[in-house]
Formats: structure tokens, C-alpha cells, sequence
């Protein structure tokens, strides 16, 4: 039975089983049943084919009999079966519902009594970036036995206080769900003791993470095809080294998906780049294979380039554990971590330095607005890109095998008259023609040498892009909560002490984001010097390559 729905996201399509969809636009579902969270239907244009099932809204006749109330469930989602509340407006498709075949079996080379209970608080159940988390919690869990405890610094001292600054009535909001809220207005549980922490410290650029005190790199190498279930199931596996252990460990991408979740349920105020994208067909192809693993490479890369990404125990846990019993084990503790959420704000170490709200708000905007901007030129750049590696596979290829037929053509009539026929002008002119015919076939072998990789850094950071607006978001919500608990103690509604209190926890979601920030910065211009100039050399070599060729093939014309 046909159903109608709406597009909540803009989806383009890569593959011939798959059709593009645009926000908003009106579309019918053949089959309301998804297949590895895919839908079959038919978009506004009549093109008919598969697309993301979490890209859409299922539009339902509405009465007051059965209206639900879908703030307790799981991440706010009607009866876990499809988000009522969609995640953020611009998150990625690779970031929702698992639909790849390699991440949906039963698990059981995991730990299935493992599974994680949802909070049914509604400020816990989704992260800064719009996603849904699970967890139980269990006080008696905490991570990094072996780092030194820390006193917590802000410690609540009445239950009333910051009770008297309003919440946000939005429950669904990222400033809510995150814990932000809750820990600037001062509601989180007391804890004694707090079992890790992270630094920031002042440097050139302002507040800066503390670099990691062993740095590492991890590369990842090997995507090899294997099976179980007797050959029914089939999945690639890929081996994972990292650096300072020499040790390699063999993941799945439902493995690199489990991290990359428990990444975003806990660092709500970190940018955490999104995994590559997933893909409803041909998943076992050895170009889709060969391109996951060069993207699996930059998503490693740059998480170990992070001071607090790549402190976290679950990472730890995922680059070294090579024992089923002890992953199961470290599986479960991450699962359960505390420190989650509003908790995970009390693990910052902050600077003494004074910071002025207002200087920082402006720097908040600053970058903001420089994030839209790089946003909108990177998703330009991509396009350009795309179409460039089009016409390398299509029309260049076209044009110089058409060139190349020409001459040979040429070639051909010339020997149709031998008294006048002279055997080195056409087999010059034929090898001219073979010349233009591989210049056709190095264009459409070049996208592999820069453009791919080129499109491969894109991709990372148009997902780390595009979490900022959310991250910004908890700042925005943090300084009108200072602004709102100041106005209420000059009205003499709110003790100066509370308010101060505020400010406080404030000053620490700024300096989070700013460290964040000038990271990314830095990374940044790491990274695209690297891709321009690798861009460029292989640039030079290619057309050094092609004018070699038709250096040599000019030669055969002399002395003719």
C-alpha cells in the first residue's frame, strides 16, 4: 500500500538503484517496511528507486484519538521505530539509522546481553549533533582507574540553586539534550570524584586542548573479504596498527560505527568527523572497498590528531583489544560510562586567565560566520570536482578517443593510393592517433591520483563542518543563560552568588568551544596544504607525462 511523506533532508543519489530526494519535497513509499533502512518510492519527478528511510516523514491522517506522547520515548522517537523529531537539519546521511549489510547482524560475535537501556530523559537521550544515545548508568563505573581522582572544582552546594533561571520549554533542543543546560544552570548530581580529565590551556591563539603526552598515528590497511554463517554472511575486514604498539587488531565498519557512536554520545562539544558514507548496493565492490578505506584512513587520521579524542578509553579500548572475552568486557564499560553529557563538563580543566563573555561571544560569531563560509565553498569545491572526475571518465576520454580515430582515419585514406602513399608520414600519423587514444585512457585513470583524494578530504570536512552549527548552539544557549541569571539579580529576583555561579560553568562551555575552535584551525591548515599541494604534484606529473608522449610521437615527423 502507497504512503505519502515528505523529505526531511536532501539526499543525491550515487548509485542506479538509488534516486535523489530534495528537503521537502513530497514523495510516495511503495512499502512503509524499510530494507536495511532503505525505502522503495517514487520522488516528485517520477524516478523511482531507494533512498535513506531516515530521511523521511511518513505523512499520517491525524486525530486526537491516537496523538502519542513522544517525549518519553527513546530519543524522542514514536515507538523506536522512526525519529518524530528529526536530528539536526543538515546532518549527513553516513550519520543516521546503521543500513549498511556489514553493521545490521545479530552481533554475535559480540556480546548481545550488552545491550544498553535508553534514558528516558529526553535532555540525555540525544547529543549536540541531533543523534540518538543509549545508555545506563551505573555510579560505581568510573574510566581511567589508572589516572589520578580530581576534586570537583564546582561542586553543588543547594539543590536550589540555578533553579530559579528558566528552562528551555524546547525539551528537544541540542542545549537541553546535551547536558549543557543542565550543567550551567548548576543541576548536575554532586560526585565526589571525577575519574578523567581533560586540560585546556591558554596558548598564541587562545584556548587550546593540551597536546596528548604520547602522540601516535594508526594506519589502516588490508580490506580483505570474510565470511561466516558458512558463506551466507560476507564482510570486509581491515587491519587497524597503531603506532605505539606495533600490535595490529582486525575491525569491521560496524566496529569503527560503534565507536564513532559512543564518540558522539559523549564528546557533545567536540566536532567528531563523520565516518564515510554507507551505501545501499555494492557494498563488496573493489572500488567502493578501495574508497571506504582511503576515508577510513583520513576519519583515523584526524581522530588521532586530537588531544581529547584520542585520550578516550573507548579508542584505546578499539585500537588495542584483541581478546573477545576482555572487548566484550571494555564494550560494556563504555556503554555505561558517566561521564557522559552534563557529567562530561566537569571533566574540564579550565585556565585561570580572565575571559570577557561579550569578546567571547563576539568570537563565537566570528567563527560561525567563517564556518558557513568554508561550509558553502567546500560544498562548491566538491561539486566542481565531482563534475571534473565526470568528464575524466566520460567526456575527456570521448573527445581524445574521437581525436585519435580521426587521425587514423586519415592514416587509412593516405594508403589508398600507393604510388603517391609514403609509409613513415602514416605510420607517424597512425602512432599520433594510438598517441591521443591513451591520452584518452590517462584522463580517465588520473581522478585516481588526485581528485579522488582531493573529494576524500572534502568529504571529511564537510562533516566536521557541519556539527559546528549544533556545537554553537550549546554556546548561544550558555550565554543567554548568564544574560538571563545576571538580569534576574539585578532585579534582586536571584542571589549574586548564583548568578556568579552561572557565569562560571559558562566560562567553561567557552573555553571548550574555543579550544575546539583554534583545533580545527590548526588542523585545517594542515590538511589543505597537504591535499593542494599533492593536488599539484600530481597535476604536473600528469601533463609531464602526456607531453612526454607527445614529444615522442612529433619526433617520428622528422626527417620525413
Amino acid at each position: 500500500m502507497s504512503l505519502k511523506a515528505k523529505a526531511l533532508y536532501t539526499f543525491q543519489s550515487e548509485n542506479k538503484e538509488e534516486i535523489s530526494i530534495q528537503e521537502n519535497e513530497e514523495l510516495v513509499i511503495f512499502d512503509e517496511n524499510s530494507v536495511d533502512g532503505w525505502l522503495q518510492g517514487e520522488n516528485s519527478r517520477g524516478q523511482r528507486g531507494l533512498f535513506p528511510a531516515s530521511y523521511v516523514e511518513v505523512i499520517r491522517p491525524r486525530s486526537n484519538s491516537n496523538l502519542t506522547d513522544y517525549s518519553t520515548s527513546p530519543a524522542g522517537s514514536p515507538g523506536n521505530e522512526s525519529s518524530y523529531f528529526p536530528s539536526a537539519p543538515h546532518t549527513p546521511f553516513h550519520m543516521r539509522q546503521s543500513f549498511d549489510d556489514d553493521d545490521d547482524d545479530d552481533w554475535d560475535d559480540w556480546d548481545d546481553s550488552s545491550t544498553v537501556v535508553e534514558d528516558e530523559d529526553p535532555r540525555r537521550g540525544v547529543g549536540a549533533n541531533g543523534h540518538a544515545h543509549h545508555q545506563s548508568g551505573n555510579p560505581n563505573v568510573h574510566y581511567r582507574p589508572h589516572k589520578p581522582h580530581m576534586e570537583r572544582q564546582d561542586s553543588i552546594s543547594s539543590s536550589r540553586k540555578g533553579s530559579m533561571v528558566g528552562r528551555n520549554l524546547n525539551r528537544f533542543s541540542s542545549f537541553v539534550r546535551s547536558g549543557v543546560e543542565a550543567f550551567v544552570l548548576g543541576d548536575v548530581p554532586m560526585m565526589a570524584k571525577i575519574a578523567e580529565s581533560y586540560t585546556i590551556e591558554m596558548g598564541a591563539w587562545g584556548p587550546q586542548w593540551k597536546e596528548s603526552p604520547q602522540p601516535f598515528s594508526c594506519s589502516i590497511e588490508d580490506p580483505t573479504k570474510q565470511t561466516k554463517f558458512k558463506g551466507i554472511k560476507t564482510y570486509i575486514s581491515y587491519r587497524v596498527t597503531p603506532s605505539h604498539t606495533g600490535r595490529p587488531v582486525y575491525r569491521r565498519y560496524k566496529h569503527f560505527d560503534w565507536l564513532y557512536n559512543r564518540l558522539l554520545h559523549k564528546f557533545t562539544v567536540i566536532s567528531v568527523p563523520h565516518l564515510p558514507e554507507k551505501q545501499a548496493t555494492g557494498r563488496l565492490e573493489e572500488d567502493f572497498i578501495e574508497k571506504r578505506k582511503r576515508r577510513l584512513i583520513l576519519w583515523m587520521d584526524h581522530m588521532t590528531s586530537h588531544p581529547v579524542l584520542s585520550q578516550y578509553e573507548g579508542f584505546e579500548h578499539f585500537l588495542m583489544c584483541a581478546d573477545d572475552k576482555q572487548w566484550k568486557l571494555g564494550k560494556r564499560r563504555a556503554e555505561k560510562d558517566e561521564m557522559v553529557g552534563a557529567h562530561f563538563m566537569l571533566t574540564f580543566q579550565i585556565p585561570n586567565e580572565h575571559q570577557d563573555l561579550q569578546d567571547v561571544e563576539e568570537r563565537v560569531d566570528s567563527f560561525k560566520s567563517f564556518a558557513k563560509k568554508m561550509d558553502d565553498s567546500v560544498l562548491q569545491l566538491g561539486h566542481v570536482a565531482s563534475e571534473l572526475v565526470r568528464k575524466h571518465l566520460g567526456g575527456f576520454r570521448k573527445e581524445f578517443q574521437k581525436l585519435g580515430n580521426a587521425f587514423q582515419s586519415i592514416s587509412q585514406a593516405f594508403t589508398l593510393d600507393p604510388p603517391h602513399c609514403s609509409d613513415s608520414l602514416n605510420a607517424a600519423i597512425s602512432h599520433t592517433g594510438r598517441t591521443y587514444e591513451n591520452i584518452g585512457e590517462m584522463f580517465a585513470e588520473q581522478p585516481k591520483y588526485d581528485l579522488f583524494q582531493m573529494l576524500d578530504k572534502l568529504s571529511l570536512y564537510q562533516g566536521l563542518l557541519a556539527n559546528f552549527p549544533d556545537i554553537i548552539h550549546l554556546q548561544k544557549g550558555a550565554f543567554a543563560k548568564v544574560k538571563e541569571s545576571q538580569r534576574m539579580s539585578d532585579e534582586g529576583k536571584m542571589d549574586q552568588e548564583e548568578a556568579d555561579g552561572v557565569r562560571k560553568r559558562c566560562r567553561t562551555v567557552g573555553f571548550a568551544l574555543q579550544a575546539e575552535m583554534n583545533h580545527f584551525h590548526r588542523r585545517r591548515e594542515v590538511d589543505f596544504r597537504e591535499m593542494m599541494q599533492a593536488y599539484l604534484r600530481q597535476q604536473i606529473a600528469f601533463y609531464q607525462r602526456v607531453g612526454q608522449q607527445l614529444e615522442r610521437t612529433l619526433h617520428m615527423y622528422d626527417n620525413l
